[in-house]
C-alpha cells in the first residue's frame, strides 16, 4: 500500500486491454504490476488476453480474436512481446496449429495507420541522440502483404480487376529463366493523410525537422505517398514550421530523402532533432538503425496508430523489443538476470495516458482521476530514470554492479513512493553515455578492430590524428558533409 495520504486510496484505472505475452518480459511484467501499478490502481476495468503460444494454440487463435474486437472498442492497448513460434518452436512447444504473428491481425483490426518509433531518452544521462528522433512507419502495405509463387519460363501478366467497369493490364513480362519467384503486392494510399497529419502535428508539438523518405527516383509508385504528404504539409503545416525556424536549413520547404541517403543521414545526424515518415518496409529497416545508434531496441518505442469508425484513434503500445529468451533461459536455470524494462515502462505509461485521455474526453467530470494517472505516470519515469542515474540502473547500463531485473525494479517501487510523498524535485546526477560494452549481447571482434585501426593509423603511431580520422569517416561514408540538412539539387537515381 503507499504510504502517502492522497495515494491511500487506490485510484481506479480507465479501461485498458492488457494483451500479456511470455518469456522474461511477460515475467518483468508480472513484477512491474505487481510493485508499481497495483498499491496506486484498481485496475478491474482492464481486460486482459493471454496471448502466449499456448493459449493461442488451446483456444484456436479465439484469444487473439478477441483482443483485437476489445481493443477496437476500447482504443487504449498495451502488449506485451509476444513470440511467433518457428516450425522448430511449434515442435518444442507442442502446438497443434501453425500460429502467425498476431501483429497482422492487430493492424487489420484496428486500421493501423502508422507504428511510431522514437527515441527515448533518459533525462540527465547522455545515449546516441542527443535530441529527440521521430519517426512514423506506413502500418499497411509493402512486402509484408505480398503475395508469391515460384515459377519457370513463360509470360507473367498483372490484372487488376476493378468492382466497375473493365480489367486493367498492371503488367506484361516474359520469364526466360527457368527459376523464378513472383512477388505481388500494393501500397494502400487512403490513410496516408491521416499518417501525415498525425506526422506533421508531433514533429511540430516536439519541434522537430520533418523529412519524408522514399525511393521515388527508381520506384516511381512510391510518388504517390510524398505527393500525399507534401499536400498535407503545404495547407495545413508549413506556415507553423516555418514560423518556428524549423525550415531554415531545408530550403524553407518540406525536404524529401532518397532511402538511402535516410541511412546515411541517421548516422551523421546524432543530434537528433528531426522525424522521417516512410512505407512500411523502409520505416521497419530504419528504425532499426535508429535503434541501434540511439543505442538499442529496448531504447525506442513502438506504437501502432490506428483509427474507428467513429474517428476515434486507437493506440496500441509495446516494447519494440521481443521477450528476450536468453534471460528467459538463464532465469529457469536460477541464474540472476538484469532485464532493462525502460521500452516496456513507457509503453505501460503511454497506454494508461491514453486511457484516461479517452476516458475524460467520454465524460469531463473523471477530470481528478485522469490528473492523478498523469501525476503517477510522470512521477514513475522520473524515479526510473534518476535510478539509472544515481548508478542503481540495470547492468546494460551500470555495468557489472547494475542491479538485478527484481532488484532494479524494488528500487523504483522505493523511489516511486518517496517521489508520491514528497511531489519535489530531486538533484540526481548527470550522466555521460554508459559504455556499450555493458549490452549483454556485445560481440564486438577486438581483433577486427586492431585491424581497423591499424589500417588508418598510417604512421603506425598508435594512436589516430584528425587526417587519418576523417581518411576513415570519408571510406566509411559517415563523415559529415557541409550543409547536409539543406535542400540539394537533383536526387541520386541510385
Amino acid at each position: 500500500m503507499a504510504s502517502t495520504t492522497r495515494w491511500a486510496t487506490k485510484t481506479q484505472a480507465p479501461a485498458m486491454v492488457y494483451i500479456s505475452g511470455e518469456e522474461m518480459t511477460n515475467y518483468a511484467c508480472e513484477l512491474i504490476v505487481k510493485d508499481w501499478i497495483d498499491p496506486y490502481f484498481s485496475t478491474e476495468k482492464w481486460q486482459h488476453f493471454d496471448m502466449s503460444c499456448k493459449n493461442r494454440d488451446n483456444t484456436d487463435d479465439k484469444v487473439l480474436h478477441d483482443a483485437v474486437a476489445a481493443g477496437a472498442k476500447i482504443g487504449a492497448i498495451f502488449k506485451e512481446p509476444t513470440i511467433t513460434p518457428t516450425a522448430e518452436q511449434k515442435e518444442e512447444f507442442g502446438l497443434k496449429n501453425s500460429l502467425g504473428s498476431p501483429n497482422g491481425a492487430m493492424r487489420r483490426g484496428w486500421n493501423g495507420i502508422t507504428i511510431s518509433r522514437d527515441t527515448i531518452h533518459i533525462d540527465g544521462v547522455e545515449l546516441g541522440f542527443k535530441k529527440p528522433v521521430l519517426f512514423e512507419r506506413h502500418a499497411v502495405g509493402g512486402e509484408y502483404g505480398a503475395g508469391w509463387n515460384t515459377v519457370g519460363q513463360g509470360k507473367l501478366l498483372t490484372t487488376f480487376h476493378p468492382l466497375k467497369g473493365d480489367p486493367i493490364l498492371v503488367d506484361s513480362r516474359d520469364l526466360e529463366d527457368e527459376h523464378n519467384v513472383v512477388v505481388v503486392y500494393h501500397n494502400p494510399l487512403d490513410n496516408v493523410t491521416d499518417l501525415a497529419h498525425h506526422f506533421f502535428s508531433r514533429c511540430l508539438e516536439a519541434e522537430v525537422v520533418p523529412y519524408v523518405v522514399t525511393k521515388k527516383t527508381v520506384f516511381k509508385w512510391q510518388e504517390g505517398f510524398w505527393a500525399i504528404h507534401k499536400k498535407v504539409f503545404d495547407e495545413h503545416y508549413k506556415e507553423a514550421f516555418a514560423s518556428k525556424g524549423l525550415l531554415d536549413n531545408t530550403g524553407g520547404d518540406l525536404q524529401h530523402l532518397i532511402s538511402d541517403a535516410a541511412t546515411m543521414q541517421i548516422i551523421r545526424w546524432t543530434g537528433g532533432n528531426f522525424g522521417m515518415s516512410a512505407h512500411n518496409y523502409d520505416g521497419d529497416m530504419l528504425t532499426d538503425e535508429v535503434a541501434q545508434v540511439h543505442r538499442s531496441p529496448g531504447f525506442i518505442t513502438s506504437n501502432l496508430i490506428g483509427k474507428r469508425e467513429d474517428g476515434a484513434m486507437i493506440k496500441e503500445y509495446e516494447a519494440s523489443h521481443g521477450t528476450v529468451s536468453d534471460l528467459w533461459h538463464a532465469h529457469l536455470r536460477g541464474e540472476e538476470t538484469s532485464l532493462n524494462p525502460l521500452g516496456l515502462v513507457e509503453a505501460m505509461i503511454g497506454s494508461m495516458q491514453h486511457a484516461a485521455k479517452l476516458e475524460l474526453d467520454a465524460d469531463p467530470s473523471t477530470q481528478e482521476n485522469y490528473d492523478r494517472v498523469m501525476t503517477w505516470t510522470v512521477t514513475l519515469r522520473k524515479a526510473m530514470h534518476n535510478t539509472f542515474r544515481y548508478g542503481q540502473g540495470t547492468r546494460d547500463m551500470s555495468g557489472p554492479t547494475g542491479y538485478t531485473t527484481e532488484d532494479f525494479i524494488k528500487k523504483v517501487a522505493w523511489r516511486l513512493d518517496r517521489y508520491l510523498v514528497q511531489q519535489e524535485d530531486e538533484d540526481a546526477p548527470v550522466l555521460g553515455e554508459p559504455s556499450r560494452a555493458f549490452r549483454r549481447n556485445f560481440t564486438v571482434d577486438e581483433n577486427a578492430v586492431q585491424e581497423m585501426f591499424n589500417q588508418y593509423d598510417t604512421d603506425g603511431n598508435g594512436a589516430i590524428d584528425l587526417k587519418e580520422f576523417t581518411e576513415f569517416m570519408v571510406k566509411m561514408g559517415v563523415a559529415p558533409m557541409r550543409d547536409a540538412g539543406k535542400k540539394e539539387g537533383k536526387e541520386s537515381d541510385v
